[in-house]
């Protein structure tokens, strides 16, 4: 049963990606998609990093200090949160690349899908080893990948609808991006099961955390701030930052 509810989990993180889809069927004025994206994309970031820094990354942290020691806790931390931000480091520029050698939307869509299937393939580790472990852990974990999925299926789905005027193929590739995590749970589950231990789900959720943190940081602020819509900007962050405390508080 513990394994079922992991997969569950992690798949209802993943399809989160869909949601952010449905923006396609909203009809709104040019003005309105960029205060409304530079809001999502706020709020996104702002989970990311409060959930990094008051979940994943302390209580990660605790466990590998009691299992491994302080020096050798501190070390395993440390290189897992390195090996996060190089990884999203690496893969933002490879894409960053690509974006400025095509330019047209579709082909934008495309490479964020590419770019975030990446991505969520080790968040559906990660959530489903969480789980595995704490149901109540991982269903908070959900939560945020959830928060910022939900963007991300916008930054999907958007360009590749006004490129091509097709709802089913936008949604279809924001799928392929959001299945990308219940994937990633169900290699867990075949490969990784048997290894599963406290130590090694604390590393990869600090290595996710070095990922989340990144990639706010790095690549969606300064999305979200080039459409110099500051007011919907710091509503987002507000609002995101006032949920992570919320949640913090209450579990």
């Amino acid at each position: 049963m513990e394994i079922i509810g992991a997969l569950l989990v992690s798949t209802i993180a993943g399809l989160s990606t869909l949601a952010g889809g449905l923006v396609i069927f909203f009809k709104f004025k040019e003005r309105n998609v960029k205060k409304f994206i530079t809001a999502s994309l706020a709020f996104s970031l702002a989970i990311m990093i409060g959930i990094s820094i008051t979940d994943l990354i302390p209580d990660s942290t605790f466990v590998l200090l009691k299992e491994k020691g302080i020096p050798g806790g501190i070390v395993y931390g440390v290189i897992a949160f390195g090996v996060g931000i190089v990884l999203i480091k690496y893969l933002n520029k490879l894409i960053t690349k690509q974006e400025e050698k095509y330019n047209d939307l579709y082909k934008l869509g495309i490479l964020n899908m590419l770019a975030l299937i990446l991505h969520n393939f080790p968040e559906g580790i990660a959530t489903f080893m969480s789980s595995y472990k704490d149901m109540g852990m991982g269903i908070k974990l959900a939560i945020a990948i959830a928060f910022h999925n939900i963007p991300e299926g916008i930054s999907i789905a958007v360009p590749i609808y006004y490129a091509t005027k097709s709802k089913g193929e936008a949604l279809f590739k924001t799928f392929l991006s959001g299945i990308a995590e219940p994937i990633g749970a169900i290699l867990a589950y075949i490969f990784l099961s048997k290894f599963i231990t406290n130590s090694l789900i604390s590393i990869i959720l600090i290595l996710v955390g070095g990922i989340m943190i990144t990639l706010a940081i790095e690549v969606i602020l300064p999305k979200a701030k080039k459409y110099k819509e500051n007011k919907y900007l710091g509503l987002g962050l507000a609002i995101g930052f006032i949920l992570v405390l919320f949640n913090y508080l209450m579990f």
